[in-house]
This record gives C-alpha cells, structure tokens and sequence, in this order.
C-alpha cells in the first residue's frame, strides 16, 4: 500500500506541479457523489448474491455496508481488534465466495498487530446482516519483513479460486531480493483453493513441484500490486504495480495463462533496469507505463462492463492517488494507450458493482463516488 506512506504523502503536495501532464482529456465522464462519512476506504465489493449491496473496507478494520445508497449504521464486520492502522498496515483485502449466497463465506487480508499478512475467512450470519466474528479462520500467514508494501487486494478469479496479491516486504528497492525469491510468498501474487475449510494451493500453481518454491505462487516479481482485477467479459488479469523511483505499470495476463510470469522487479522497473546492467530474462513487458511527471503511486481499477457509460466500455480505468488523476485505456494489444477522464483526491480502491458500473474511494475525503455519462 506505497500510497499511505511517507513518500505519498509528500506526492500530495506536489500535485499541482503535475497536472499540467496528464493525456488528452475524454469530457464522457463525471464522478458522482455516491456515499460519504467512510474512513480510510481500502476495498469495495460486492457479494454477487443479487442484493446489489455494496461493502466497503476501511483501513482501520471495520467493514461497512452500503443498501440502497445508504450507509448501515451497524457494522458487517469488525476486526478492529486484531490490526492497526498505522501507515500501510490494517485492513486491507476483501472478497466474497464466488458461492456466497449458499455458503455465506467471505475473506479478508489485514495485517495484524505485529505487522504480518493475515488471509482470513469469516462467515456471515443466516440473514447476511454481518460476519460472525466467532466464525474467524486464519487460512494464510506470512511474514513482513518492513512495515510497507503489503500489497493485499484480494479478488477470485473466473477459474473459482483465490488470488492475494502480496507486496516485496518492503523499504526501498526490495532489499531482500523478495520479488525474484520463489522460496517467499512476498512480491508475489497467489492462487489459493479455498473450497474446503482450510486454503491450499490452487490445482496448476505452477511451482507446486518445484522444490524451495512456495506452492502457492501464482506468478512473481512484482513491488506491491495495489488492486488487481479480472476482466468480466474474457477473464483476463490486470494488475497495476507500484514503482520505486520512476515508473508506475500496469501488467495484464490473458485468461489462458498457466501463470508462472515473471513481471521483473526488482531487476526491472516499468520497462527499464533497476539493477545495474540488467539483460532480458524473458520478462513480462507491462502494457502500460508512466513516469514522474504523470504521477508517483498507481491505483488498479477495472475494465469498465457496465452500461451507464457506452463510451467507456472495454477500457481500462485506473488513477493516481498522488495526483488524483483517472485515466482510461483501452484493454487490447501489447500497449495500452490511457487518456484522462478527471480528477479525485486521493483515490485509493476502486470498486464494481454486481452491474458492472464503477466507483471510486477518495482516501482522506471519506467519500465514494460513481462514474457516470457527463
């Protein structure tokens, strides 16, 4: 989460210096108001049950529900208790069981008071007004070497199974080499089973038989993937990848994949060495790349599917939380190409709901807002 920590914070102030920078303006969008007087919104959902409710992730480990257009007062889970949110760290991933109307399931990735990754499964109660909180199973655990870079988007996969995406355990340059370590979860985007009651690795994970490898590794070399999501029509992944130094990037792996691609960090960042004389090792070449004066902290949105907005369809919406800029891209060929849709502050998580339209959180604001047709 690069986006809460100092160095964003600093962003904020140099905003007005970059948005002269930005892609040729597309005037088809506004952002409306759609909810306000969250906290620090991480994540938003949908459970896929047909309610059309919408359930937001604060940072501080409180989920909330959103009916109708409005905020419950009652709280659908609280894990306030079992994570801080201080920097990077709380709660940070949330999804729903593909199955969830039947099995009421739910997941959540947080960070907890020593500072490490926590996968966890809730249960929700009969008539879906809130998580169990005696229902808590820890599924996953792993260590954190620093206290940023925790990645944690959470999101299942048209194939059924759980991804999480993990950053490379943090500080600067990923000091520990943990994005290229297949022996470290860390810098690494997952695929777990979840259908039983425990989390095992995914059928077809491709390190599974490789020995030192973590079995639960879906593909690699990655800096902190702050949200990811799949395609609706197609299945495809796209993950948007935080850089260090000059390049945000946006990687897209097609549905057909049998995973295992290497994206390059922390031999690359963006389309560029990071490490001193660094040759191609096959390397996944993002889609989309920008630099500092566009921006310093992606945020991954969606492939838009909805239908309020015609104009959009079939393109890639994602932002900036240091300047608050939203593009779109179309999500086709090897080079996406972006242009800007407007400006909120601070976005940090976008959110579909079950119709496909999307929204999109303003960290400091509380607010959550709806792009719609201008």
């Amino acid at each position: 989460m690069a986006k809460f920590n100092s160095r964003s914070m600093l962003a904020w102030g140099v905003a007005a210096l970059l948005a002269g920078a930005s892609a040729q303006t597309a005037p088809a969008v506004t952002f409306e108001p759609f909810v306000s007087g969250l906290k620090q919104v991480t994540a938003i959902a949908h459970a896929g049950d047909g309610s059309n409710r919408l359930y937001v992730a604060q940072q501080d480990g409180r989920v909330r529900m959103i009916e109708n257009g409005e905020i419950r007062n009652s709280l659908f889970l609280d894990a306030q208790k079992l994570t801080r949110a201080d920097g990077e760290r709380g709660l940070i991933g949330l999804a729903f069981d593909p199955e969830y109307k039947t099995n009421r399931r739910l997941y959540v990735h947080y960070t907890d008071l020593n500072g490490d990754t926590v996968l966890a499964r809730y249960t929700a109660t009969p008539d879906f007004s809130r998580a169990e909180a005696a229902s808590a199973k820890t599924l996953f655990t792993a260590k954190q070497p620093y206290s940023n870079h925790n990645g944690g988007q959470l999101a299942f996969g048209p194939d059924g199974f759980l991804y999480l995406g993990l950053g490379d355990g943090g500080s600067g340059g990923d000091p520990k080499n943990n994005g290229q370590d297949l022996g470290s979860p860390l810098g690494k985007l997952l695929r777990f089973d979840v259908s039983g009651d425990a989390a095992k690795p995914a059928a077809g994970n491709p390190f599974v038989n490789r020995a030192g490898a973590n079995p639960n590794i879906w593909a690699y070399g990655l800096r902190n993937p702050w949200r990811f999501s799949f395609d609706r029509e197609g299945g495809g992944l796209v993950i948007a990848d935080v850089g260090q130094n000059s390049f945000e990037e946006v990687d897209f792996q097609p549905r057909a994949s049998k995973g295992g691609e290497n994206y390059g960090w922390r031999v690359r960042e963006g389309r560029e060495c990071f490490e001193k004389g660094c040759t191609d090792k096959g390397f996944v070449e993002p889609v989309l790349v920008y630099g500092r004066t566009e921006g310093q902290s992606i945020t991954g949105g969606y492939v838009y599917r909805g239908k309020a907005i015609p104009a959009l369809k079939g393109q890639y919406v994602f932002a900036d939380f240091a300047t608050g800029t939203v593009w779109a891209a179309p999500a086709q060929g090897n080079t996406w190409e972006k242009k800007t849709l407007g400006k909120v502050a601070n976005p940090s998580t976008f959110g579909e709901d079950e119709a496909g339209e999307v929204y999109v959180a303003e960290y400091g604001s509380g607010r959550i807002l709806k792009l719609a047709q201008k």
